[in-house]
């Protein structure tokens, strides 16, 4: 079973390999948001999910992860909801 910190870990390089240009000076955390700290889109949650699968190689329920944002109106993403996430999906 992969920690949060080894997924946070994980993350943080997929966001980097995947997004090289975003500039962020400080260190990517849990409390890291995705919009407005990383300055991602939208379709870029879509294209950090289809590398996270690829990374853990297995499909992932995003549809579903995205979804409940949508449905409780959340504006932003922080990455300790996604660590959440990934770790119940990929232990």
């Amino acid at each position: 079973m992969r920690s949060p910190d080894q997924i946070l870990a994980d993350l943080a390089e997929v966001v980097r390999r995947t997004f090289p240009d975003r500039e962020y000076a400080g260190p990517v955390s849990a409390d890291t948001r995705a919009f407005a700290d990383l300055g991602m889109a939208s379709i870029d949650l879509i294209v950090l999910a289809e590398k996270l699968e690829g990374v853990y190689g297995r499909r992932l329920p995003f549809g579903q992860f995205l979804a409940g944002l949508r449905d409780r109106g959340a504006d932003d993403v922080g990455l300790g909801e996604l660590v959440a996430f990934l770790q119940h999906h990929v232990a």
